[in-house]
């Protein structure tokens, strides 16, 4: 029988009838063995639906599997019961499932909160009783039954935020556990931690945080880690950042997050990828909604995008542009519309446009008379009979109740009888019919205004339509009730009267009957005068008053009152009420209080999880392109398979990565182009602010500059980045601000955030790492400088004498100063030396030196002026960093400082902040600030210990991370070439390598030791860090996956 009932699923799913079978399945189902009953259940849920009438004679077999002891058979149950369960049927084994919420297994756990979300679905008012068990189902130790209970409360939420507002802690904890790694790596997909979970989770954070401010402040520290950990290339990161920035856009705002959002989706946007590009015109669509003025941003690409080769890029543009629609920029925005809808092959986008087109021009018609009439025209011919039937109703209710101004409608109307008469005059083969509907209405119920316009003369034209093979018999029923209006006068009754004699005859009963009512009303003009009055108002007795009579008479005779139809189908439904008792089986139901298990520890979590593996496509042959079929085409060398650049990057970055791909770079656009798309942009963003205070596209904007230019007579020069300028003086906090300051670059070196635009060209040729513009004209009091930050003049000052002026105007700034680095630390290596800052005063540049158990910054002060500079003070302070002056060499025209630097905080990068004060011999005091960055493994150094020594510091440490890492596929042994890679380029120690694990060890200057352990599986490294360092775990795994990646 097992055998037989897979052959008839087989044939069900070829879509052959084998309802002859589906009593055998429930038979199996309740018989045999457990393999037989698997395969019934199969069978069952396959054949039959929720309203099926054999289901019945399932119950009995699934109260009787929820009390089995043997777990598959509840499995199975509970599988079926959440599948295909008749809705009468639940009061019956609802105890039976809320039971089993209780039971010691996981996988049951889990089966029973997916039973109760069928239950939810379909029955709410049945399950309000047991939201507590949910609630504990929400804080089950096992991560699956966790999961499930979300779709629950992502239902319940949606349909009462305000009730649940309590679980936002909980859910944020969750998220926080998902995005740090916490869950066990079966959970992972791509080496990405639960995505699907952490969209679940965002999307229920979204609904509990808009338009509430205490709730939103719970979210805002996740939501910004979300961001900062999705920066892997890989499509599932991708719609993690696409649920970040919904949500972002979503909660009570914060600036902040409103930015780093923001240049995500312009990331989005401007990405070459397709796939990458539409999700961004789908996020920018929808934030859009929230507020028009941030597609400001985007004109130019908007632009470049309805003209792009890929028809759901177009068809994306388009519904952007349609939210963004005012009565400025709407008839623009509608011709893009229908150019689109001239090309369109596809009936749902033609249903979609054409319902959308018709929305705007009904909302901006009384602007534009001819405009609207034409426009509908348009949207009638083209959407033909696919539109929506509410769409002509639409508009000729529009047409009949008008607006306010009589001349207006009088206007608009005879505009629509010109057309349509112009129209029947001409071609009709190609006309819908619902389009001829349309004509056959107004022209009946408005040509009359038209006084020139003979009765005579319209009748002729509708009886064309009546004589055309394509005419539909309701577009026919139509014409013949547009003629009984116009039927009055010799020339019109005499055409009445031929159209009559033709279709009295018709075997089409409708329209026989309308050609009797024609011809009847034609020759009685008083009867039609009643009927259809000129005014067109028409007396309507809503009562049916003169029924009264006959319904008294129908009581009396003993007939039913009417029953309203609601009514009618509540009693109907409790006739069919079926008895939920069960034939002489009783139900020992005992429901145990819930108990709520701690959560497993993180360091307890299995290791030995699997992950699905990449697909594998070395060496075949490509076929399919963008062209289509390449078989015929010459064979030539395919491109090495690059990875899809992050969307976090800077449109900068994207820029360099993109060219290093070989993509085709864009046609050359001539200026005509160019003005003609500005032309567009203007007439399509019309009425739409440019005052917007977040950029989408990732670039500076001109807001105002943090430093104001005062008075000369309070005489201090700052010398501020634009970094500084416009953010917090204090350096990011330790989760480090990846998404906002492009922390993706690939250089490692130390990245600067001041120069000069003076020293800009200087620079571009030596280093290009220093990113920030200088600005010499702020100036600001002693007394300023030091309330903006008073993080910057702190105890880490080295003052030294006067400078002397280089007395060489020839000498150039980029003169070597590797000779003044102190002898002790020039045989170490150190950084190269860069420019900070200069003004027409000094040049500032530093490094820093590695040691074997230090690091050392030097900072060069050169004096580039021609006098000599007096009582220099160097102030230099972190957040992250321990900074202690060390010794100050001066020579005649150059100081160098320097500083040990040591780790308070970790941070995956660090930055130190200086400020340099000095005086003239005659003048007002100056000031220099700068801000130097240099990477977190410039302060790693191995570990050297013992396999033993690194089990006993494993288990003492508590802070840990995991992640998967990608191999590196070399002549020798995957683990130990990965291995390698990463001693090299992070100074770590290999302490011992055991087969398919190695175990490696590290310390963060000073003694802050970090354990990792490594493991090959899936194709990937499975990689655990351990430390007692808060955040050097997670620091460091984004260090080795960057490793990794540019190897």
């Amino acid at each position: 029988m097992k055998e037989l009932m897979v052959r008839a699923i087989y044939c069900e799913m070829l879509g052959y009838e084998a309802s002859f079978s589906y009593i055998h399945a429930i038979k199996l189902a309740q018989q045999g063995s457990v393999l037989e009953k698997r395969v019934g259940y199969l069978a069952v849920s396959l054949f039959l639906n929720e309203s099926h009438e054999l289901l019945l004679l399932l119950v009995n077999t699934v109260l009787k599997d929820l009390q089995s002891t043997n777990l598959i058979e509840v499995c199975m149950a509970l599988t079926v019961v959440s599948q295909i369960f008749p809705r009468d049927m639940i009061p019956a084994i609802l105890p039976l499932v809320e039971e089993k919420l209780n039971h010691p297994k996981e996988i049951i756990r889990r089966k029973a909160v997916l039973a109760l979300y069928k239950f939810y679905i379909i029955a709410p008012n049945q399950v309000q009783h047991i939201h507590n068990k949910f609630r504990k189902a929400l804080c089950d130790k096992d991560p699956g039954v966790m999961t499930a209970s979300l779709h629950i409360y992502l239902q319940m939420i949606q349909e009462n935020p305000e009730g649940y507002k309590d679980l936002t802690t909980s859910f944020v904890t969750i998220l926080k556990q998902v995005v740090g790694g916490k869950l066990p790596m079966d959970f992972n997909y791509h080496s990405v931690p639960a995505p699907w979970l952490q969209i679940q989770l965002l999307r229920i954070l979204s609904l509990l945080g808009k338009n509430d401010q205490s709730t939103s402040e719970i979210m805002y520290e996740v939501l910004d880690e979300s961001l900062r950990r999705a920066e892997m290339n890989h499509n599932i990161t991708y719609a993690i950042l696409y649920e970040c920035v919904k949500c972002i856009y979503t909660i009570y705002p914060k600036s902040d997050l409103l930015e780093k959002a923001a240049k995500c989706i312009g990331n989005f946007v401007l990405s070459p990828k397709i796939n990458l590009k539409y999700l961004g015109l789908k996020a920018l669509t929808y934030v859009v909604q929230q507020d028009p003025k941030l597609a400001l941003q985007h004109q130019m690409t908007i632009i470049e995008c309805l003209d792009h080769s890929d028809l759901i890029i177009k068809r994306e543009t388009l519904e952007l542009l349609f939210r963004i629609t005012n009565a400025q920029n709407v008839t623009v925005i509608v011709e893009k519309m229908l150019e689109f809808l001239r090309m369109s092959r596809d009936d749902y986008t033609t249903t979609d446009l054409v319902g959308k087109v018709a929305e705007l021009a009904e909302k901006y018609p009384f602007k534009y008379n001819e405009w609207f009439i034409e426009t509908m025209n348009t949207v009638f011919s083209l959407g033909g009979d696919m539109m929506q039937p509410d769409i002509p109703n639409s508009f000729l209710k529009l047409l009949s109740e008008g607006f306010d101004s009589v001349e207006e409608d009088r206007k608009l109307r005879l505009f629509a009888v010109d057309s349509y008469v112009s129209l029947l005059q001409g071609e009709l083969g190609k006309l819908p019919q619902r389009f001829l509907q349309v004509m056959s209405w107004v022209l009946g119920e408005f040509s009359h205004l038209k006084k020139e316009l003979e009765p005579d003369t319209v009748l002729r034209l509708l009886a064309k339509l009546l004589d055309m093979k394509q005419t539909s018999s309701e577009t026919k029923s139509w014409v013949f009730m547009a003629m009984t209006k116009l039927c009055e006068g010799g020339a019109a009754v005499s055409v009445a009267q031929e159209v009559c004699e033709t279709y009295s005859s018709s075997m089409d009963t409708v329209l026989r009957q309308r050609a009797q009512e024609l011809q009847h009303l034609s020759q009685d003009s008083e009867l039609r005068a009643r009927l259809l009055p000129g005014d067109g108002v028409l007396d309507v007795d809503s009562s049916l008053s003169f029924l009264d009579g006959f319904v008294s008479e129908a009581l009396a005779a003993g007939a039913a009152p009417y029953k309203p139809p609601h009514q009618r189908q509540e009693e109907l439904a409790q006739a069919k009420a079926l008895s939920l008792e069960p034939y002489g089986l009783s139900l020992p139901i005992s429901i145990s209080s819930c108990s709520i298990a701690d959560r497993q520890s993180p360091t307890l979590l299995s290791m030995s999880s699997g992950l699905s593996t990449t697909l594998k496509l070395d060496g075949v042959k490509r076929v399919w392109g963008k062209e289509g079929y390449l078989v015929q085409r010459e064979p030539v060398e395919e491109a090495a398979q690059v990875e899809v650049p992050s969307p976090l990057q800077s449109s900068g970055q994207q820029g360099e990565a993109n060219s290093s791909q070989g993509q085709t770079p864009p046609a050359t656009q001539t200026p005509e182009t160019e003005q003609e798309k500005q032309q567009l942009a203007s007439s399509l963003f019309v009425g739409i602010s440019s005052q917007s205070s977040v950029c989408l596209m990732g670039k500076s904007e001109p807001t105002a500059q943090r430093f104001r230019r005062k008075t000369k007579s309070q005489g201090l020069s700052l010398v501020a980045s634009e970094q500084i300028s416009n953010s917090p003086m204090s350096p990011p906090s330790a989760v480090d601000n990846l998404l906002c300051n492009t922390l993706l670059d690939s250089n490692f070196n130390s990245e600067l955030a001041v120069s000069s635009s003076k020293q800009t060209s200087e620079l571009s040729q030596g280093h290009t790492a220093a990113n920030g513009t200088c600005d010499l004209d702020a100036e600001l009091m002693d007394s300023d400088i030091k309330e903006s930050n008073p993080s910057v003049l702190g105890d880490n000052g080295l003052a030294t004498a006067a400078l002397a002026s280089h007395k060489d105007p020839n000498r150039p700034k980029n003169f070597c100063l590797s000779s003044h680095i102190p002898a002790e630390l020039s045989g170490l290596p150190h950084s190269e030396i860069t420019p900070l800052c200069s003004n027409q005063s000094l040049d500032l540049s530093a490094c820093h030196v590695q040691g074997e158990d230090s690091l050392v910054l030097i900072v060069f002060i050169s004096n580039s002026c021609d006098s000599d500079i007096q009582q220099i003070q160097l102030d230099v302070n972190s957040e992250h960093l321990e900074v202690t002056p060390l010794e100050e060499v001066r020579s005649l025209s150059i100081a160098s400082c320097q500083y040990s630097l040591t780790v308070k905080r970790p941070s995956v990068h660090v930055e130190v902040v200086g400020m340099v004060s000095y005086h003239f011999p005659v003048g007002t005091p100056q000031a220099v600030q700068f801000l130097y960055k240099l990477p977190l493994t410039s302060f790693i150094r191995p570990l050297t210990v013992s396999t033993e020594e690194y089990g006993t510091m494993w288990l003492a440490f508590s802070h840990d991370t995991k992640q998967n890492l990608t191999l590196i596929n070399d002549e020798q042994e995957p683990l130990t070439a990965t291995l390698n890679v990463l001693k090299k380029k992070l100074q770590v120690h290999v302490v011992e390598i055991i087969g398919m694990e190695g175990i490696v060890a590290c310390q963060l200057l000073q003694d802050q030791p970090c354990l990792m352990h490594c493991r090959l599986h899936a194709g990937a490294l499975a990689v655990w860090l351990r430390s007692p360092v808060p955040d050097l775990p997670d620091c460091l795994i984004y260090h080795c996956q960057r490793a990794l990646q540019e190897q």
